[in-house]
């Protein structure tokens, strides 16, 4: 059979893209090398649908009022799945962004899209889960959104599946050889190497990305990138107020606290890595980071010995000499037009936006793939309800 587009990877963008497809009616392939989709980066993010807030001070407003528009759309269309919660921003006297500075933000924030915010009364600080009140000078709450991340990519591509999508787990991408009217994938599954034919490749595979090109015939030109590691720890106790937006004392980064499965999630890192990404683990020196952040704050303190889980995904973001917060979240779409122009590779990304991402790669795509009757708005394409 031959397909419109085969992607290779299912998770968030590789759902995404395969959900987009099937919506402007076109059939499409999921190439995923593990047994289940989202079992790489994409069920190890911070949980959140969000606009951004700290992407505000590198003055990346498009991205942010981006982000907060896929909110909206993703809480109408997976109510079972996205939900606004209370996010809170303690600030202390010691603090390096001071009130005015995130009242600033949080005003900008709600002007471009967001809700409201507010400043919570001293006198209802005892009931923030134990925060730390001591050298306390003001404490704000805004609104953000929450989410099962594994579950919801797995259901954007339940949803793509519905629009025609097929899903193959367990394989391997080992050869795409491109001509100038199409492209021959060759991947390994139950080790056996299959062979098929489809109009254009679309590379979702994110930490992975650079990996995949160089299985490409013509080989594209690869754009250098830096993999970034974030690892979070699940740790005993439970929020009864919301989330909490920190920043970390070592180095004012921001860092969250927030409620997961009946207790509580904590990331997220920032730490360059280099090596397969299969094999990313989180680090002694992050998990005892994200503890020293956690204890700065909160009253009842947590030892080491105590952490439930600890994991870790990679963010794939484009090569710089500045440290990793401060660079760019945008995501890049690239086409080696020259030696390769039936391949797009996505990198980076954000779960938040992995639908407007998808949009833009069809949009991307759209000159080279044949008129087809449309079949749907991903805009207001609801999502099944999974297991």
């Amino acid at each position: 059979m031959t397909y419109d587009i085969v992607v290779i990877g299912a998770g968030i963008h590789g759902a995404a893209v395969a959900q987009a497809a099937g919506a402007a009616g076109y059939r499409s392939l999921v190439l995923e090398q593990f047994p289940r989709a989202a079992t790489g980066s994409s069920s190890k993010s911070s949980k959140l649908i969000h606009g951004g807030l700290r992407y505000l001070e590198s003055r990346q407003f498009r991205l942010v009022r981006e982000c907060l528009a896929e909110r909206k759309y993703l809480l109408g269309n997976a109510p079972h799945l996205v939900h606004m919660r209370h996010f809170h921003i303690p600030v202390y006297q010691d603090t390096r962004r001071r009130p005015w500075h995130i009242r600033l933000g949080l005003g900008l924030y709600a002007l471009l899209g967001g809700k409201g915010f507010c400043q919570i009364p001293p006198d209802q600080w005892h009931q923030l889960d134990g925060l730390r009140t001591q050298g306390l000078d003001k404490v704000f709450r805004y609104h953000d959104a929450h989410t099962d991340d594994t579950r919801l990519t797995r259901a954007v591509l339940a949803s793509a599946e519905s629009l025609g999508a097929d899903i193959r787990y367990r394989c391997t991408v080992k050869q795409v050889r491109c001509g100038a009217t199409g492209c021959t994938v060759f991947y390994q599954a139950d080790n056996t190497v299959k062979d098929v034919e489809s109009r254009v490749v679309v590379n979702a595979s994110g930490p992975w990305v650079n990996h995949v090109l160089a299985c490409i015939q013509p080989v594209p030109v690869a754009l250098p990138i830096d993999l970034v590691q974030g690892t979070h720890l699940v740790i005993p106790g439970k929020l009864q107020q919301g989330m909490y937006y920190l920043e970390a004392p070592q180095d004012q980064r921001a860092v969250f606290v927030t409620p997961w499965k009946d207790n509580i999630l904590l990331g997220t890192t920032e730490t360059l890595f280099t090596g397969d990404p299969a094999r990313v683990e989180p680090l002694e020196e992050e998990i005892r980071y994200l503890l020293d952040v956690y204890n700065h704050y909160f009253e009842k303190t947590v030892e080491q010995s105590q952490v439930m889980a600890a994991f870790a995904g990679l963010r794939v973001l484009p090569r710089s000499q500045d440290a990793a917060f401060h660079r760019s979240r945008d995501t890049l779409l690239h086409i080696d037009t020259k030696n390769c122009p039936r391949v797009l590779s996505i990198y980076g990304g954000k779960l938040t936006s992995h639908r407007a991402t998808a949009e833009q790669v069809m949009r991307n795509l759209n000159g080279l793939l044949p008129a087809r009757q449309k079949r749907a708005d991903t805009r207001n394409l609801h999502l099944p309800v999974i297991d």
